[in-house]
């Protein structure tokens, strides 16, 4: 097939958007595949649905393979099924809400587990009708706080979602690993790097859950990983807990005047200059324990505020402390929270106060007081005395203080050890491209999927979830391959197969070029030829930079010798060959 320049919908812009982050967002800008309508919302032009439709045709290949069949189900759903779920809830204000004319309450479907289950519910009532595997390619709506990058966090996209059906556990495990292996398929025939990586379920709920990243300076993921095979997402770190240490002997807890130390940084100066140890060893910053007051907003619209005593060392990661904390939304406490619990004396806040008495004890305070699993018994302290200017030294977990429970917000750094002992961990950035879940049964309890099984007897079905974000993707490729000129695509996911830019004014060389053109075409190849008669040479060669196109054939100046050159972007070599052979040289 061919695609002629001179009547196909395209516009290239020599400056960047104004609002572009990143460099995918600028060259599919630029390159005119896409354009911005709102913020995280972009239009598909023709560049970029070809593109599109390459990585879906890569996925659909795949999913055939795995034996998933392919369905479609509508974007705008109604919101009885999310309620019952209670899914409508959960997502707060992250899920795009519309009424219709008679006042049904709607949603732009952010995800679909609801309504495949039912659908399944609707049809299917045997074990003999299992396992099964369906999915879809549609888009998504949320409603992102802070879209950005372009197409990497939008506020539509558009995703792979497949859903396994099964009777039995072991059904489920067989199910999760063919579309797992999928995954790696795909994404190795659209060449991207991933790292597998445990993660947390969040609002999908379920048990198993792995993460596929892209490790990418511009992630918005942090992961870990060992030497030794472990990977997880940092919301999914668990951390690995020391032993406990011997209360008995250790010396009584000590209340200290500490003037004018707000800050851990201060109060460990005081500390070694004061009331220094006994062994000469210097106080440092996870001897103390830091006490962190946090605000959770819950689904009922209550606010409660929560305390978390944490080595003053590690600092709070609020993407894990939203996970520990889940489906509340989590901030650090306000003034106003503060104004309403005098007990909280900022800047030292403690477990234990002067008195002797136990923050964590609900009926001391009406505060929860959770702490960090490294807080383990036998542990001793500098911390708050809960007055304005003092600290308590030699505070010991499990003698003077416990809580009521633990919670796992502090951040994870590199070096810590792996909770699965495979030695310490490093850090990487990583975009997510993937997510593979074991739902379980949640949906299917919630929503009343069951099957007669082979004894005659309902049982509940047993779900997976199986994600890929492919406009997502289709920016990574881009963000992957480009150089200073414009994009540079892989040859599985280019526009078309071939670019062919006929130069200059001469009659003979747009007649050379459409031998040329019709030679690809009778090949087999998608060619688009730049068949434009009143622009310069430079335009043409700036636009075929910018577009992308791997393979491209320059018919010009050579043409009075028989010649066509045939430039490779990804090397940006030029190799002259006959005009006749150009559909063999570039056959390989």
């Amino acid at each position: 097939m061919v695609t002629r320049l001179t009547n196909y919908f395209l516009k290239t812009l020599r400056e960047d958007p104004s609002d572009a982050e990143v460099i995918s967002h600028r060259l599919l800008v630029r390159a005119g595949y896409i354009r911005r309508q709102a913020p995280g919302i972009f239009a598909w032009l023709p560049l970029g649905l070809k593109v599109k439709a390459k990585i879906e045709t890569i996925i659909r290949e795949e999913m055939t393979r795995a034996g998933a069949h392919e369905v479609h189900f509508p974007a705008l759903l109604p919101r009885e099924p999310y309620e019952v779920t209670g899914r409508w809830d959960e997502y707060g204000d992250g899920l795009f809400r519309l009424q219709d004319r008679k006042g049904s309450d709607m949603l732009l479907a952010p995800t679909h587990e609801e309504v495949f289950t039912l659908l399944v519910k609707d049809l299917y009532s045997s074990y003999k009708d299992l396992p099964l595997a369906i999915y879809q390619i549609q888009d998504k709506y949320r409603d992102e706080a802070r879209p950005r990058a372009g197409l990497l966090r939008g506020r539509e996209f558009t995703m792979k979602d497949a859903y396994s059906f099964d009777y039995t556990d072991a059904g489920l495990d067989a199910s999760y690993m063919k579309q797992r292996d999928a995954y790696e398929r795909i994404f190795t025939r659209l060449g991207l790097e991933y790292a597998i990586v445990k993660a947390d379920a969040g609002a999908m709920g379920g048990s198993r859950s792995e993460e596929f990243l892209h490790p990418t300076p511009v992630g918005e993921d942090t992961f870990v990983r060992s030497e030794g095979g472990y990977a997880a997402n940092v919301e999914a770190w668990t951390t690995l807990v020391p032993p406990a240490r011997e209360i008995e002997g250790q010396p009584a807890a000590e209340v200290f005047d500490t003037p004018n130390t707000p800050t851990i940084q201060t109060l460990v100066d005081l500390a070694n200059a004061e009331h220094p140890r006994a062994n000469g060893e210097p106080w440092t910053a996870a001897d103390t324990l830091k006490n962190v007051v946090l605000a959770l907003s819950h689904l009922d619209g209550t606010r409660e505020l929560v305390i978390v005593g944490l080595p003053g060392d590690r600092d709070v990661d609020l993407k894990r402390a939203e996970v520990a904390f889940a489906p509340a939304e989590i901030e650090a406490a306000t003034e106003a929270d503060f104004a309403k619990h005098p007990g909280l004396v900022k800047g030292y806040i403690g477990p234990w106060g002067a008195n002797g008495a136990v923050l964590g004890e609900k009926s001391a305070t009406g505060i929860r007081y959770l702490r960090d699993p490294r807080v383990v018994a036998g542990t001793s302290w500098i911390t708050g005395a809960n007055e304005d200017g003092r600290h308590v030294f030699g505070l010991v977990a499990g003698r003077d203080f416990d809580a009521d429970g633990i919670a796992e917000v502090a951040d994870v750094r590199a070096g810590d050890p792996a909770p699965d002992g495979s030695g310490p961990v490093e850090l990487a950035r990583g975009m997510e491209i993937g997510h593979v879940f074991q739902l379980g049964r949640k949906y299917a309890e919630s929503l009343g999927l069951k099957v007669l099984d082979e004894n005659g007897k309902l049982v509940t079905v047993t779900m997976g979830s199986y994600g890929i974000g492919v406009t997502r993707i289709l920016a990574i490729i881009a963000e992957l391959n480009n150089d200073a000129n414009g994009l540079i695509w892989p040859e599985t996911v280019a526009p078309f197969d071939v670019h062919v830019v006929a130069t200059g004014r001469d009659a003979a060389v747009f007649e050379a070029a459409e031998t040329v053109v019709a030679d690809l075409e009778a090949a087999g190849f998608d060619v688009l030829f730049d068949d434009r008669p009143k622009v310069s040479p430079g335009v043409k060669f700036g636009d075929a930079e910018l577009i992308g196109i791997p393979k491209i054939v320059i018919v010009g100046r050579g043409v009075a010798d028989g010649v066509v050159e045939l430039w490779d972007r990804r090397s940006n070599e030029r190799t002259p060959v006959a005009l006749a052979d150009a559909a063999k040289a570039l056959r390989g």
